[in-house]
Parts: C-alpha cells; sequence; structure tokens
C-alpha cells in the first residue's frame, strides 16, 4: 500500500499541513522541519500524488487529441509531431481515434 501524506506527517512528528507546505515550498518552516519531512518521505518511499496535485492547482499539463482516424497518414504524422512537441514542452499527452464514429467522438469529449 502507498504510503499517504498522513503518514509522513505521523512519522516525522508534524501535523499534514505542515508536510503540504513543505511539499508546496509555502510559509516559513524552519531547516529542521523540512529536514524531518524529506526524510521521513524518503524512509517511506513517498512520492506525491501528482495527478491530484495538478488538479488541486488547476494545471494539469494534460492534452486530448481527437483524431477521426490514425490510420490516414495525414492524422498519424500530425499526431507524432504533436505528441512529440507537446511532451518537449512537458505535457502528456492523450490520443483518442473515434473511428469517424460521432457516438464515439461524444463520448471521449464528454
Amino acid at each position: 500500500m502507498r504510503p499517504k501524506l498522513e503518514d509522513v506527517a505521523k512519522l516525522a512528528n508534524v501535523s499534514k499541513t505542515t508536510v503540504s507546505r513543505v511539499l508546496n515550498n509555502r510559509g516559513y518552516l524552519s531547516q529542521e522541519t523540512i529536514e524531518r519531512v524529506y526524510n521521513a518521505m524518503k524512509e517511506l518511499n513517498y512520492q506525491p500524488n501528482v495527478v491530484a496535485r495538478q488538479l488541486y492547482k488547476k494545471q494539469t499539463r494534460i492534452i486530448g487529441l481527437l483524431f477521426p482516424t490514425i490510420a490516414n497518414p495525414f492524422f498519424g504524422e500530425l499526431s507524432a509531431e504533436l505528441e512529440k512537441r507537446l511532451y518537449n514542452e512537458g505535457f502528456k499527452v492523450l490520443i483518442g481515434n473515434s473511428m469517424n464514429d460521432p457516438k464515439k467522438e461524444a463520448h471521449y469529449l464528454n
């Protein structure tokens, strides 16, 4: 089971709010507190949930591309180029292939 923020707080003997402040570099924190939190994170092999943090900040860095068909060489090349450029800019790219089906397109978009 993945360790949670609460587990880090308990091991570091600080509050969940303090752990959050360390992770987000917010507010004044003593160097000792920061080190205790990072040591607890390391000991527990804690890794923040990136998706949850991005959703909270309203910056997912995820882009969805929806194509009528990637069997068409034009869309295949376009999706490859877009994915390459977006990846280099730090985005994660999700590609949908609707197969020219309006119902499938609506499903992807809702």
